[in-house]
């Protein structure tokens, strides 16, 4: 099973007010740390879905092995974004069997983050295999083809969590060590480039 990654990285930042995207981590900017990550993940196939500075990211992470998808209704939310990912994979690849959603901001990704979540699914047989951090559960999040048109479906400013609840009973999780640290703010940049 060759996984599709989908990388989201539409939004505006606006809580920091600069694109989250472009800040920069061990040489890196945040965005091209996960995207690094995602390649090496044995065959992946890796889409990013921009929106907010979409010109400004794209003239900095040029990569022939990556599908940059602009996603024009990125101001309506989460849902567009998600919905834009997998419309370009499908378009892609009719025959998809999965795909995970990641973000951009969750610097501690890992190639082995994407695998457990690919060896989860193939162990257990269920058809969401989400990330496990800080006592929730969220991204990154592999999700069966079953869902894709609830992951279509969805509106506004809802993410796929909304899926998970809505069937407890087909998810699974693996442990994401660093998966709470995600980048909202000044302070959380600060906190994170002092740990460096």
């Amino acid at each position: 099973m060759k996984p599709e990654i989908i990388i989201l990285a539409a939004g505006n930042s606006s809580r920091l007010g600069k694109p989250k995207q472009l800040l920069n981590y061990k040489g890196k900017t945040l965005l091209q740390t996960v995207i690094d990550e995602a390649l090496k993940t044995a065959g992946a196939t890796v889409t990013v879905v921009l929106g907010a500075y979409a010109d400004e990211i794209l003239a900095k992470h040029q990569n022939d092995q990556v599908n940059f998808v602009i996603n024009k209704n990125w101001e309506s939310g989460m849902a567009s974004g998600i919905a834009a990912g997998i419309s370009a994979v499908i378009e892609k690849n009719d025959k998809t069997e999965s795909i995970i959603i990641a973000v951009a901001d969750q610097v501690f990704i890992k190639m082995s983050t994407f695998n457990h979540l690919i060896e989860k699914h193939q162990e257990t047989g269920k058809n969401i295999i989400a990330s496990a951090y800080a006592g929730t559960i969220g991204t990154p999040v592999l999700f069966g083809k079953q869902y894709f048109d609830a992951l279509l479906a969805l509106k506004g400013t809802d993410g796929a969590k909304k899926i998970l609840k809505q069937h407890q009973q087909d998810v699974e999780t693996v442990v994401f060590d660093g998966g709470e640290t995600d980048i909202d703010t000044e302070t959380d940049y600060n906190n994170l480039i002092s740990q460096e």
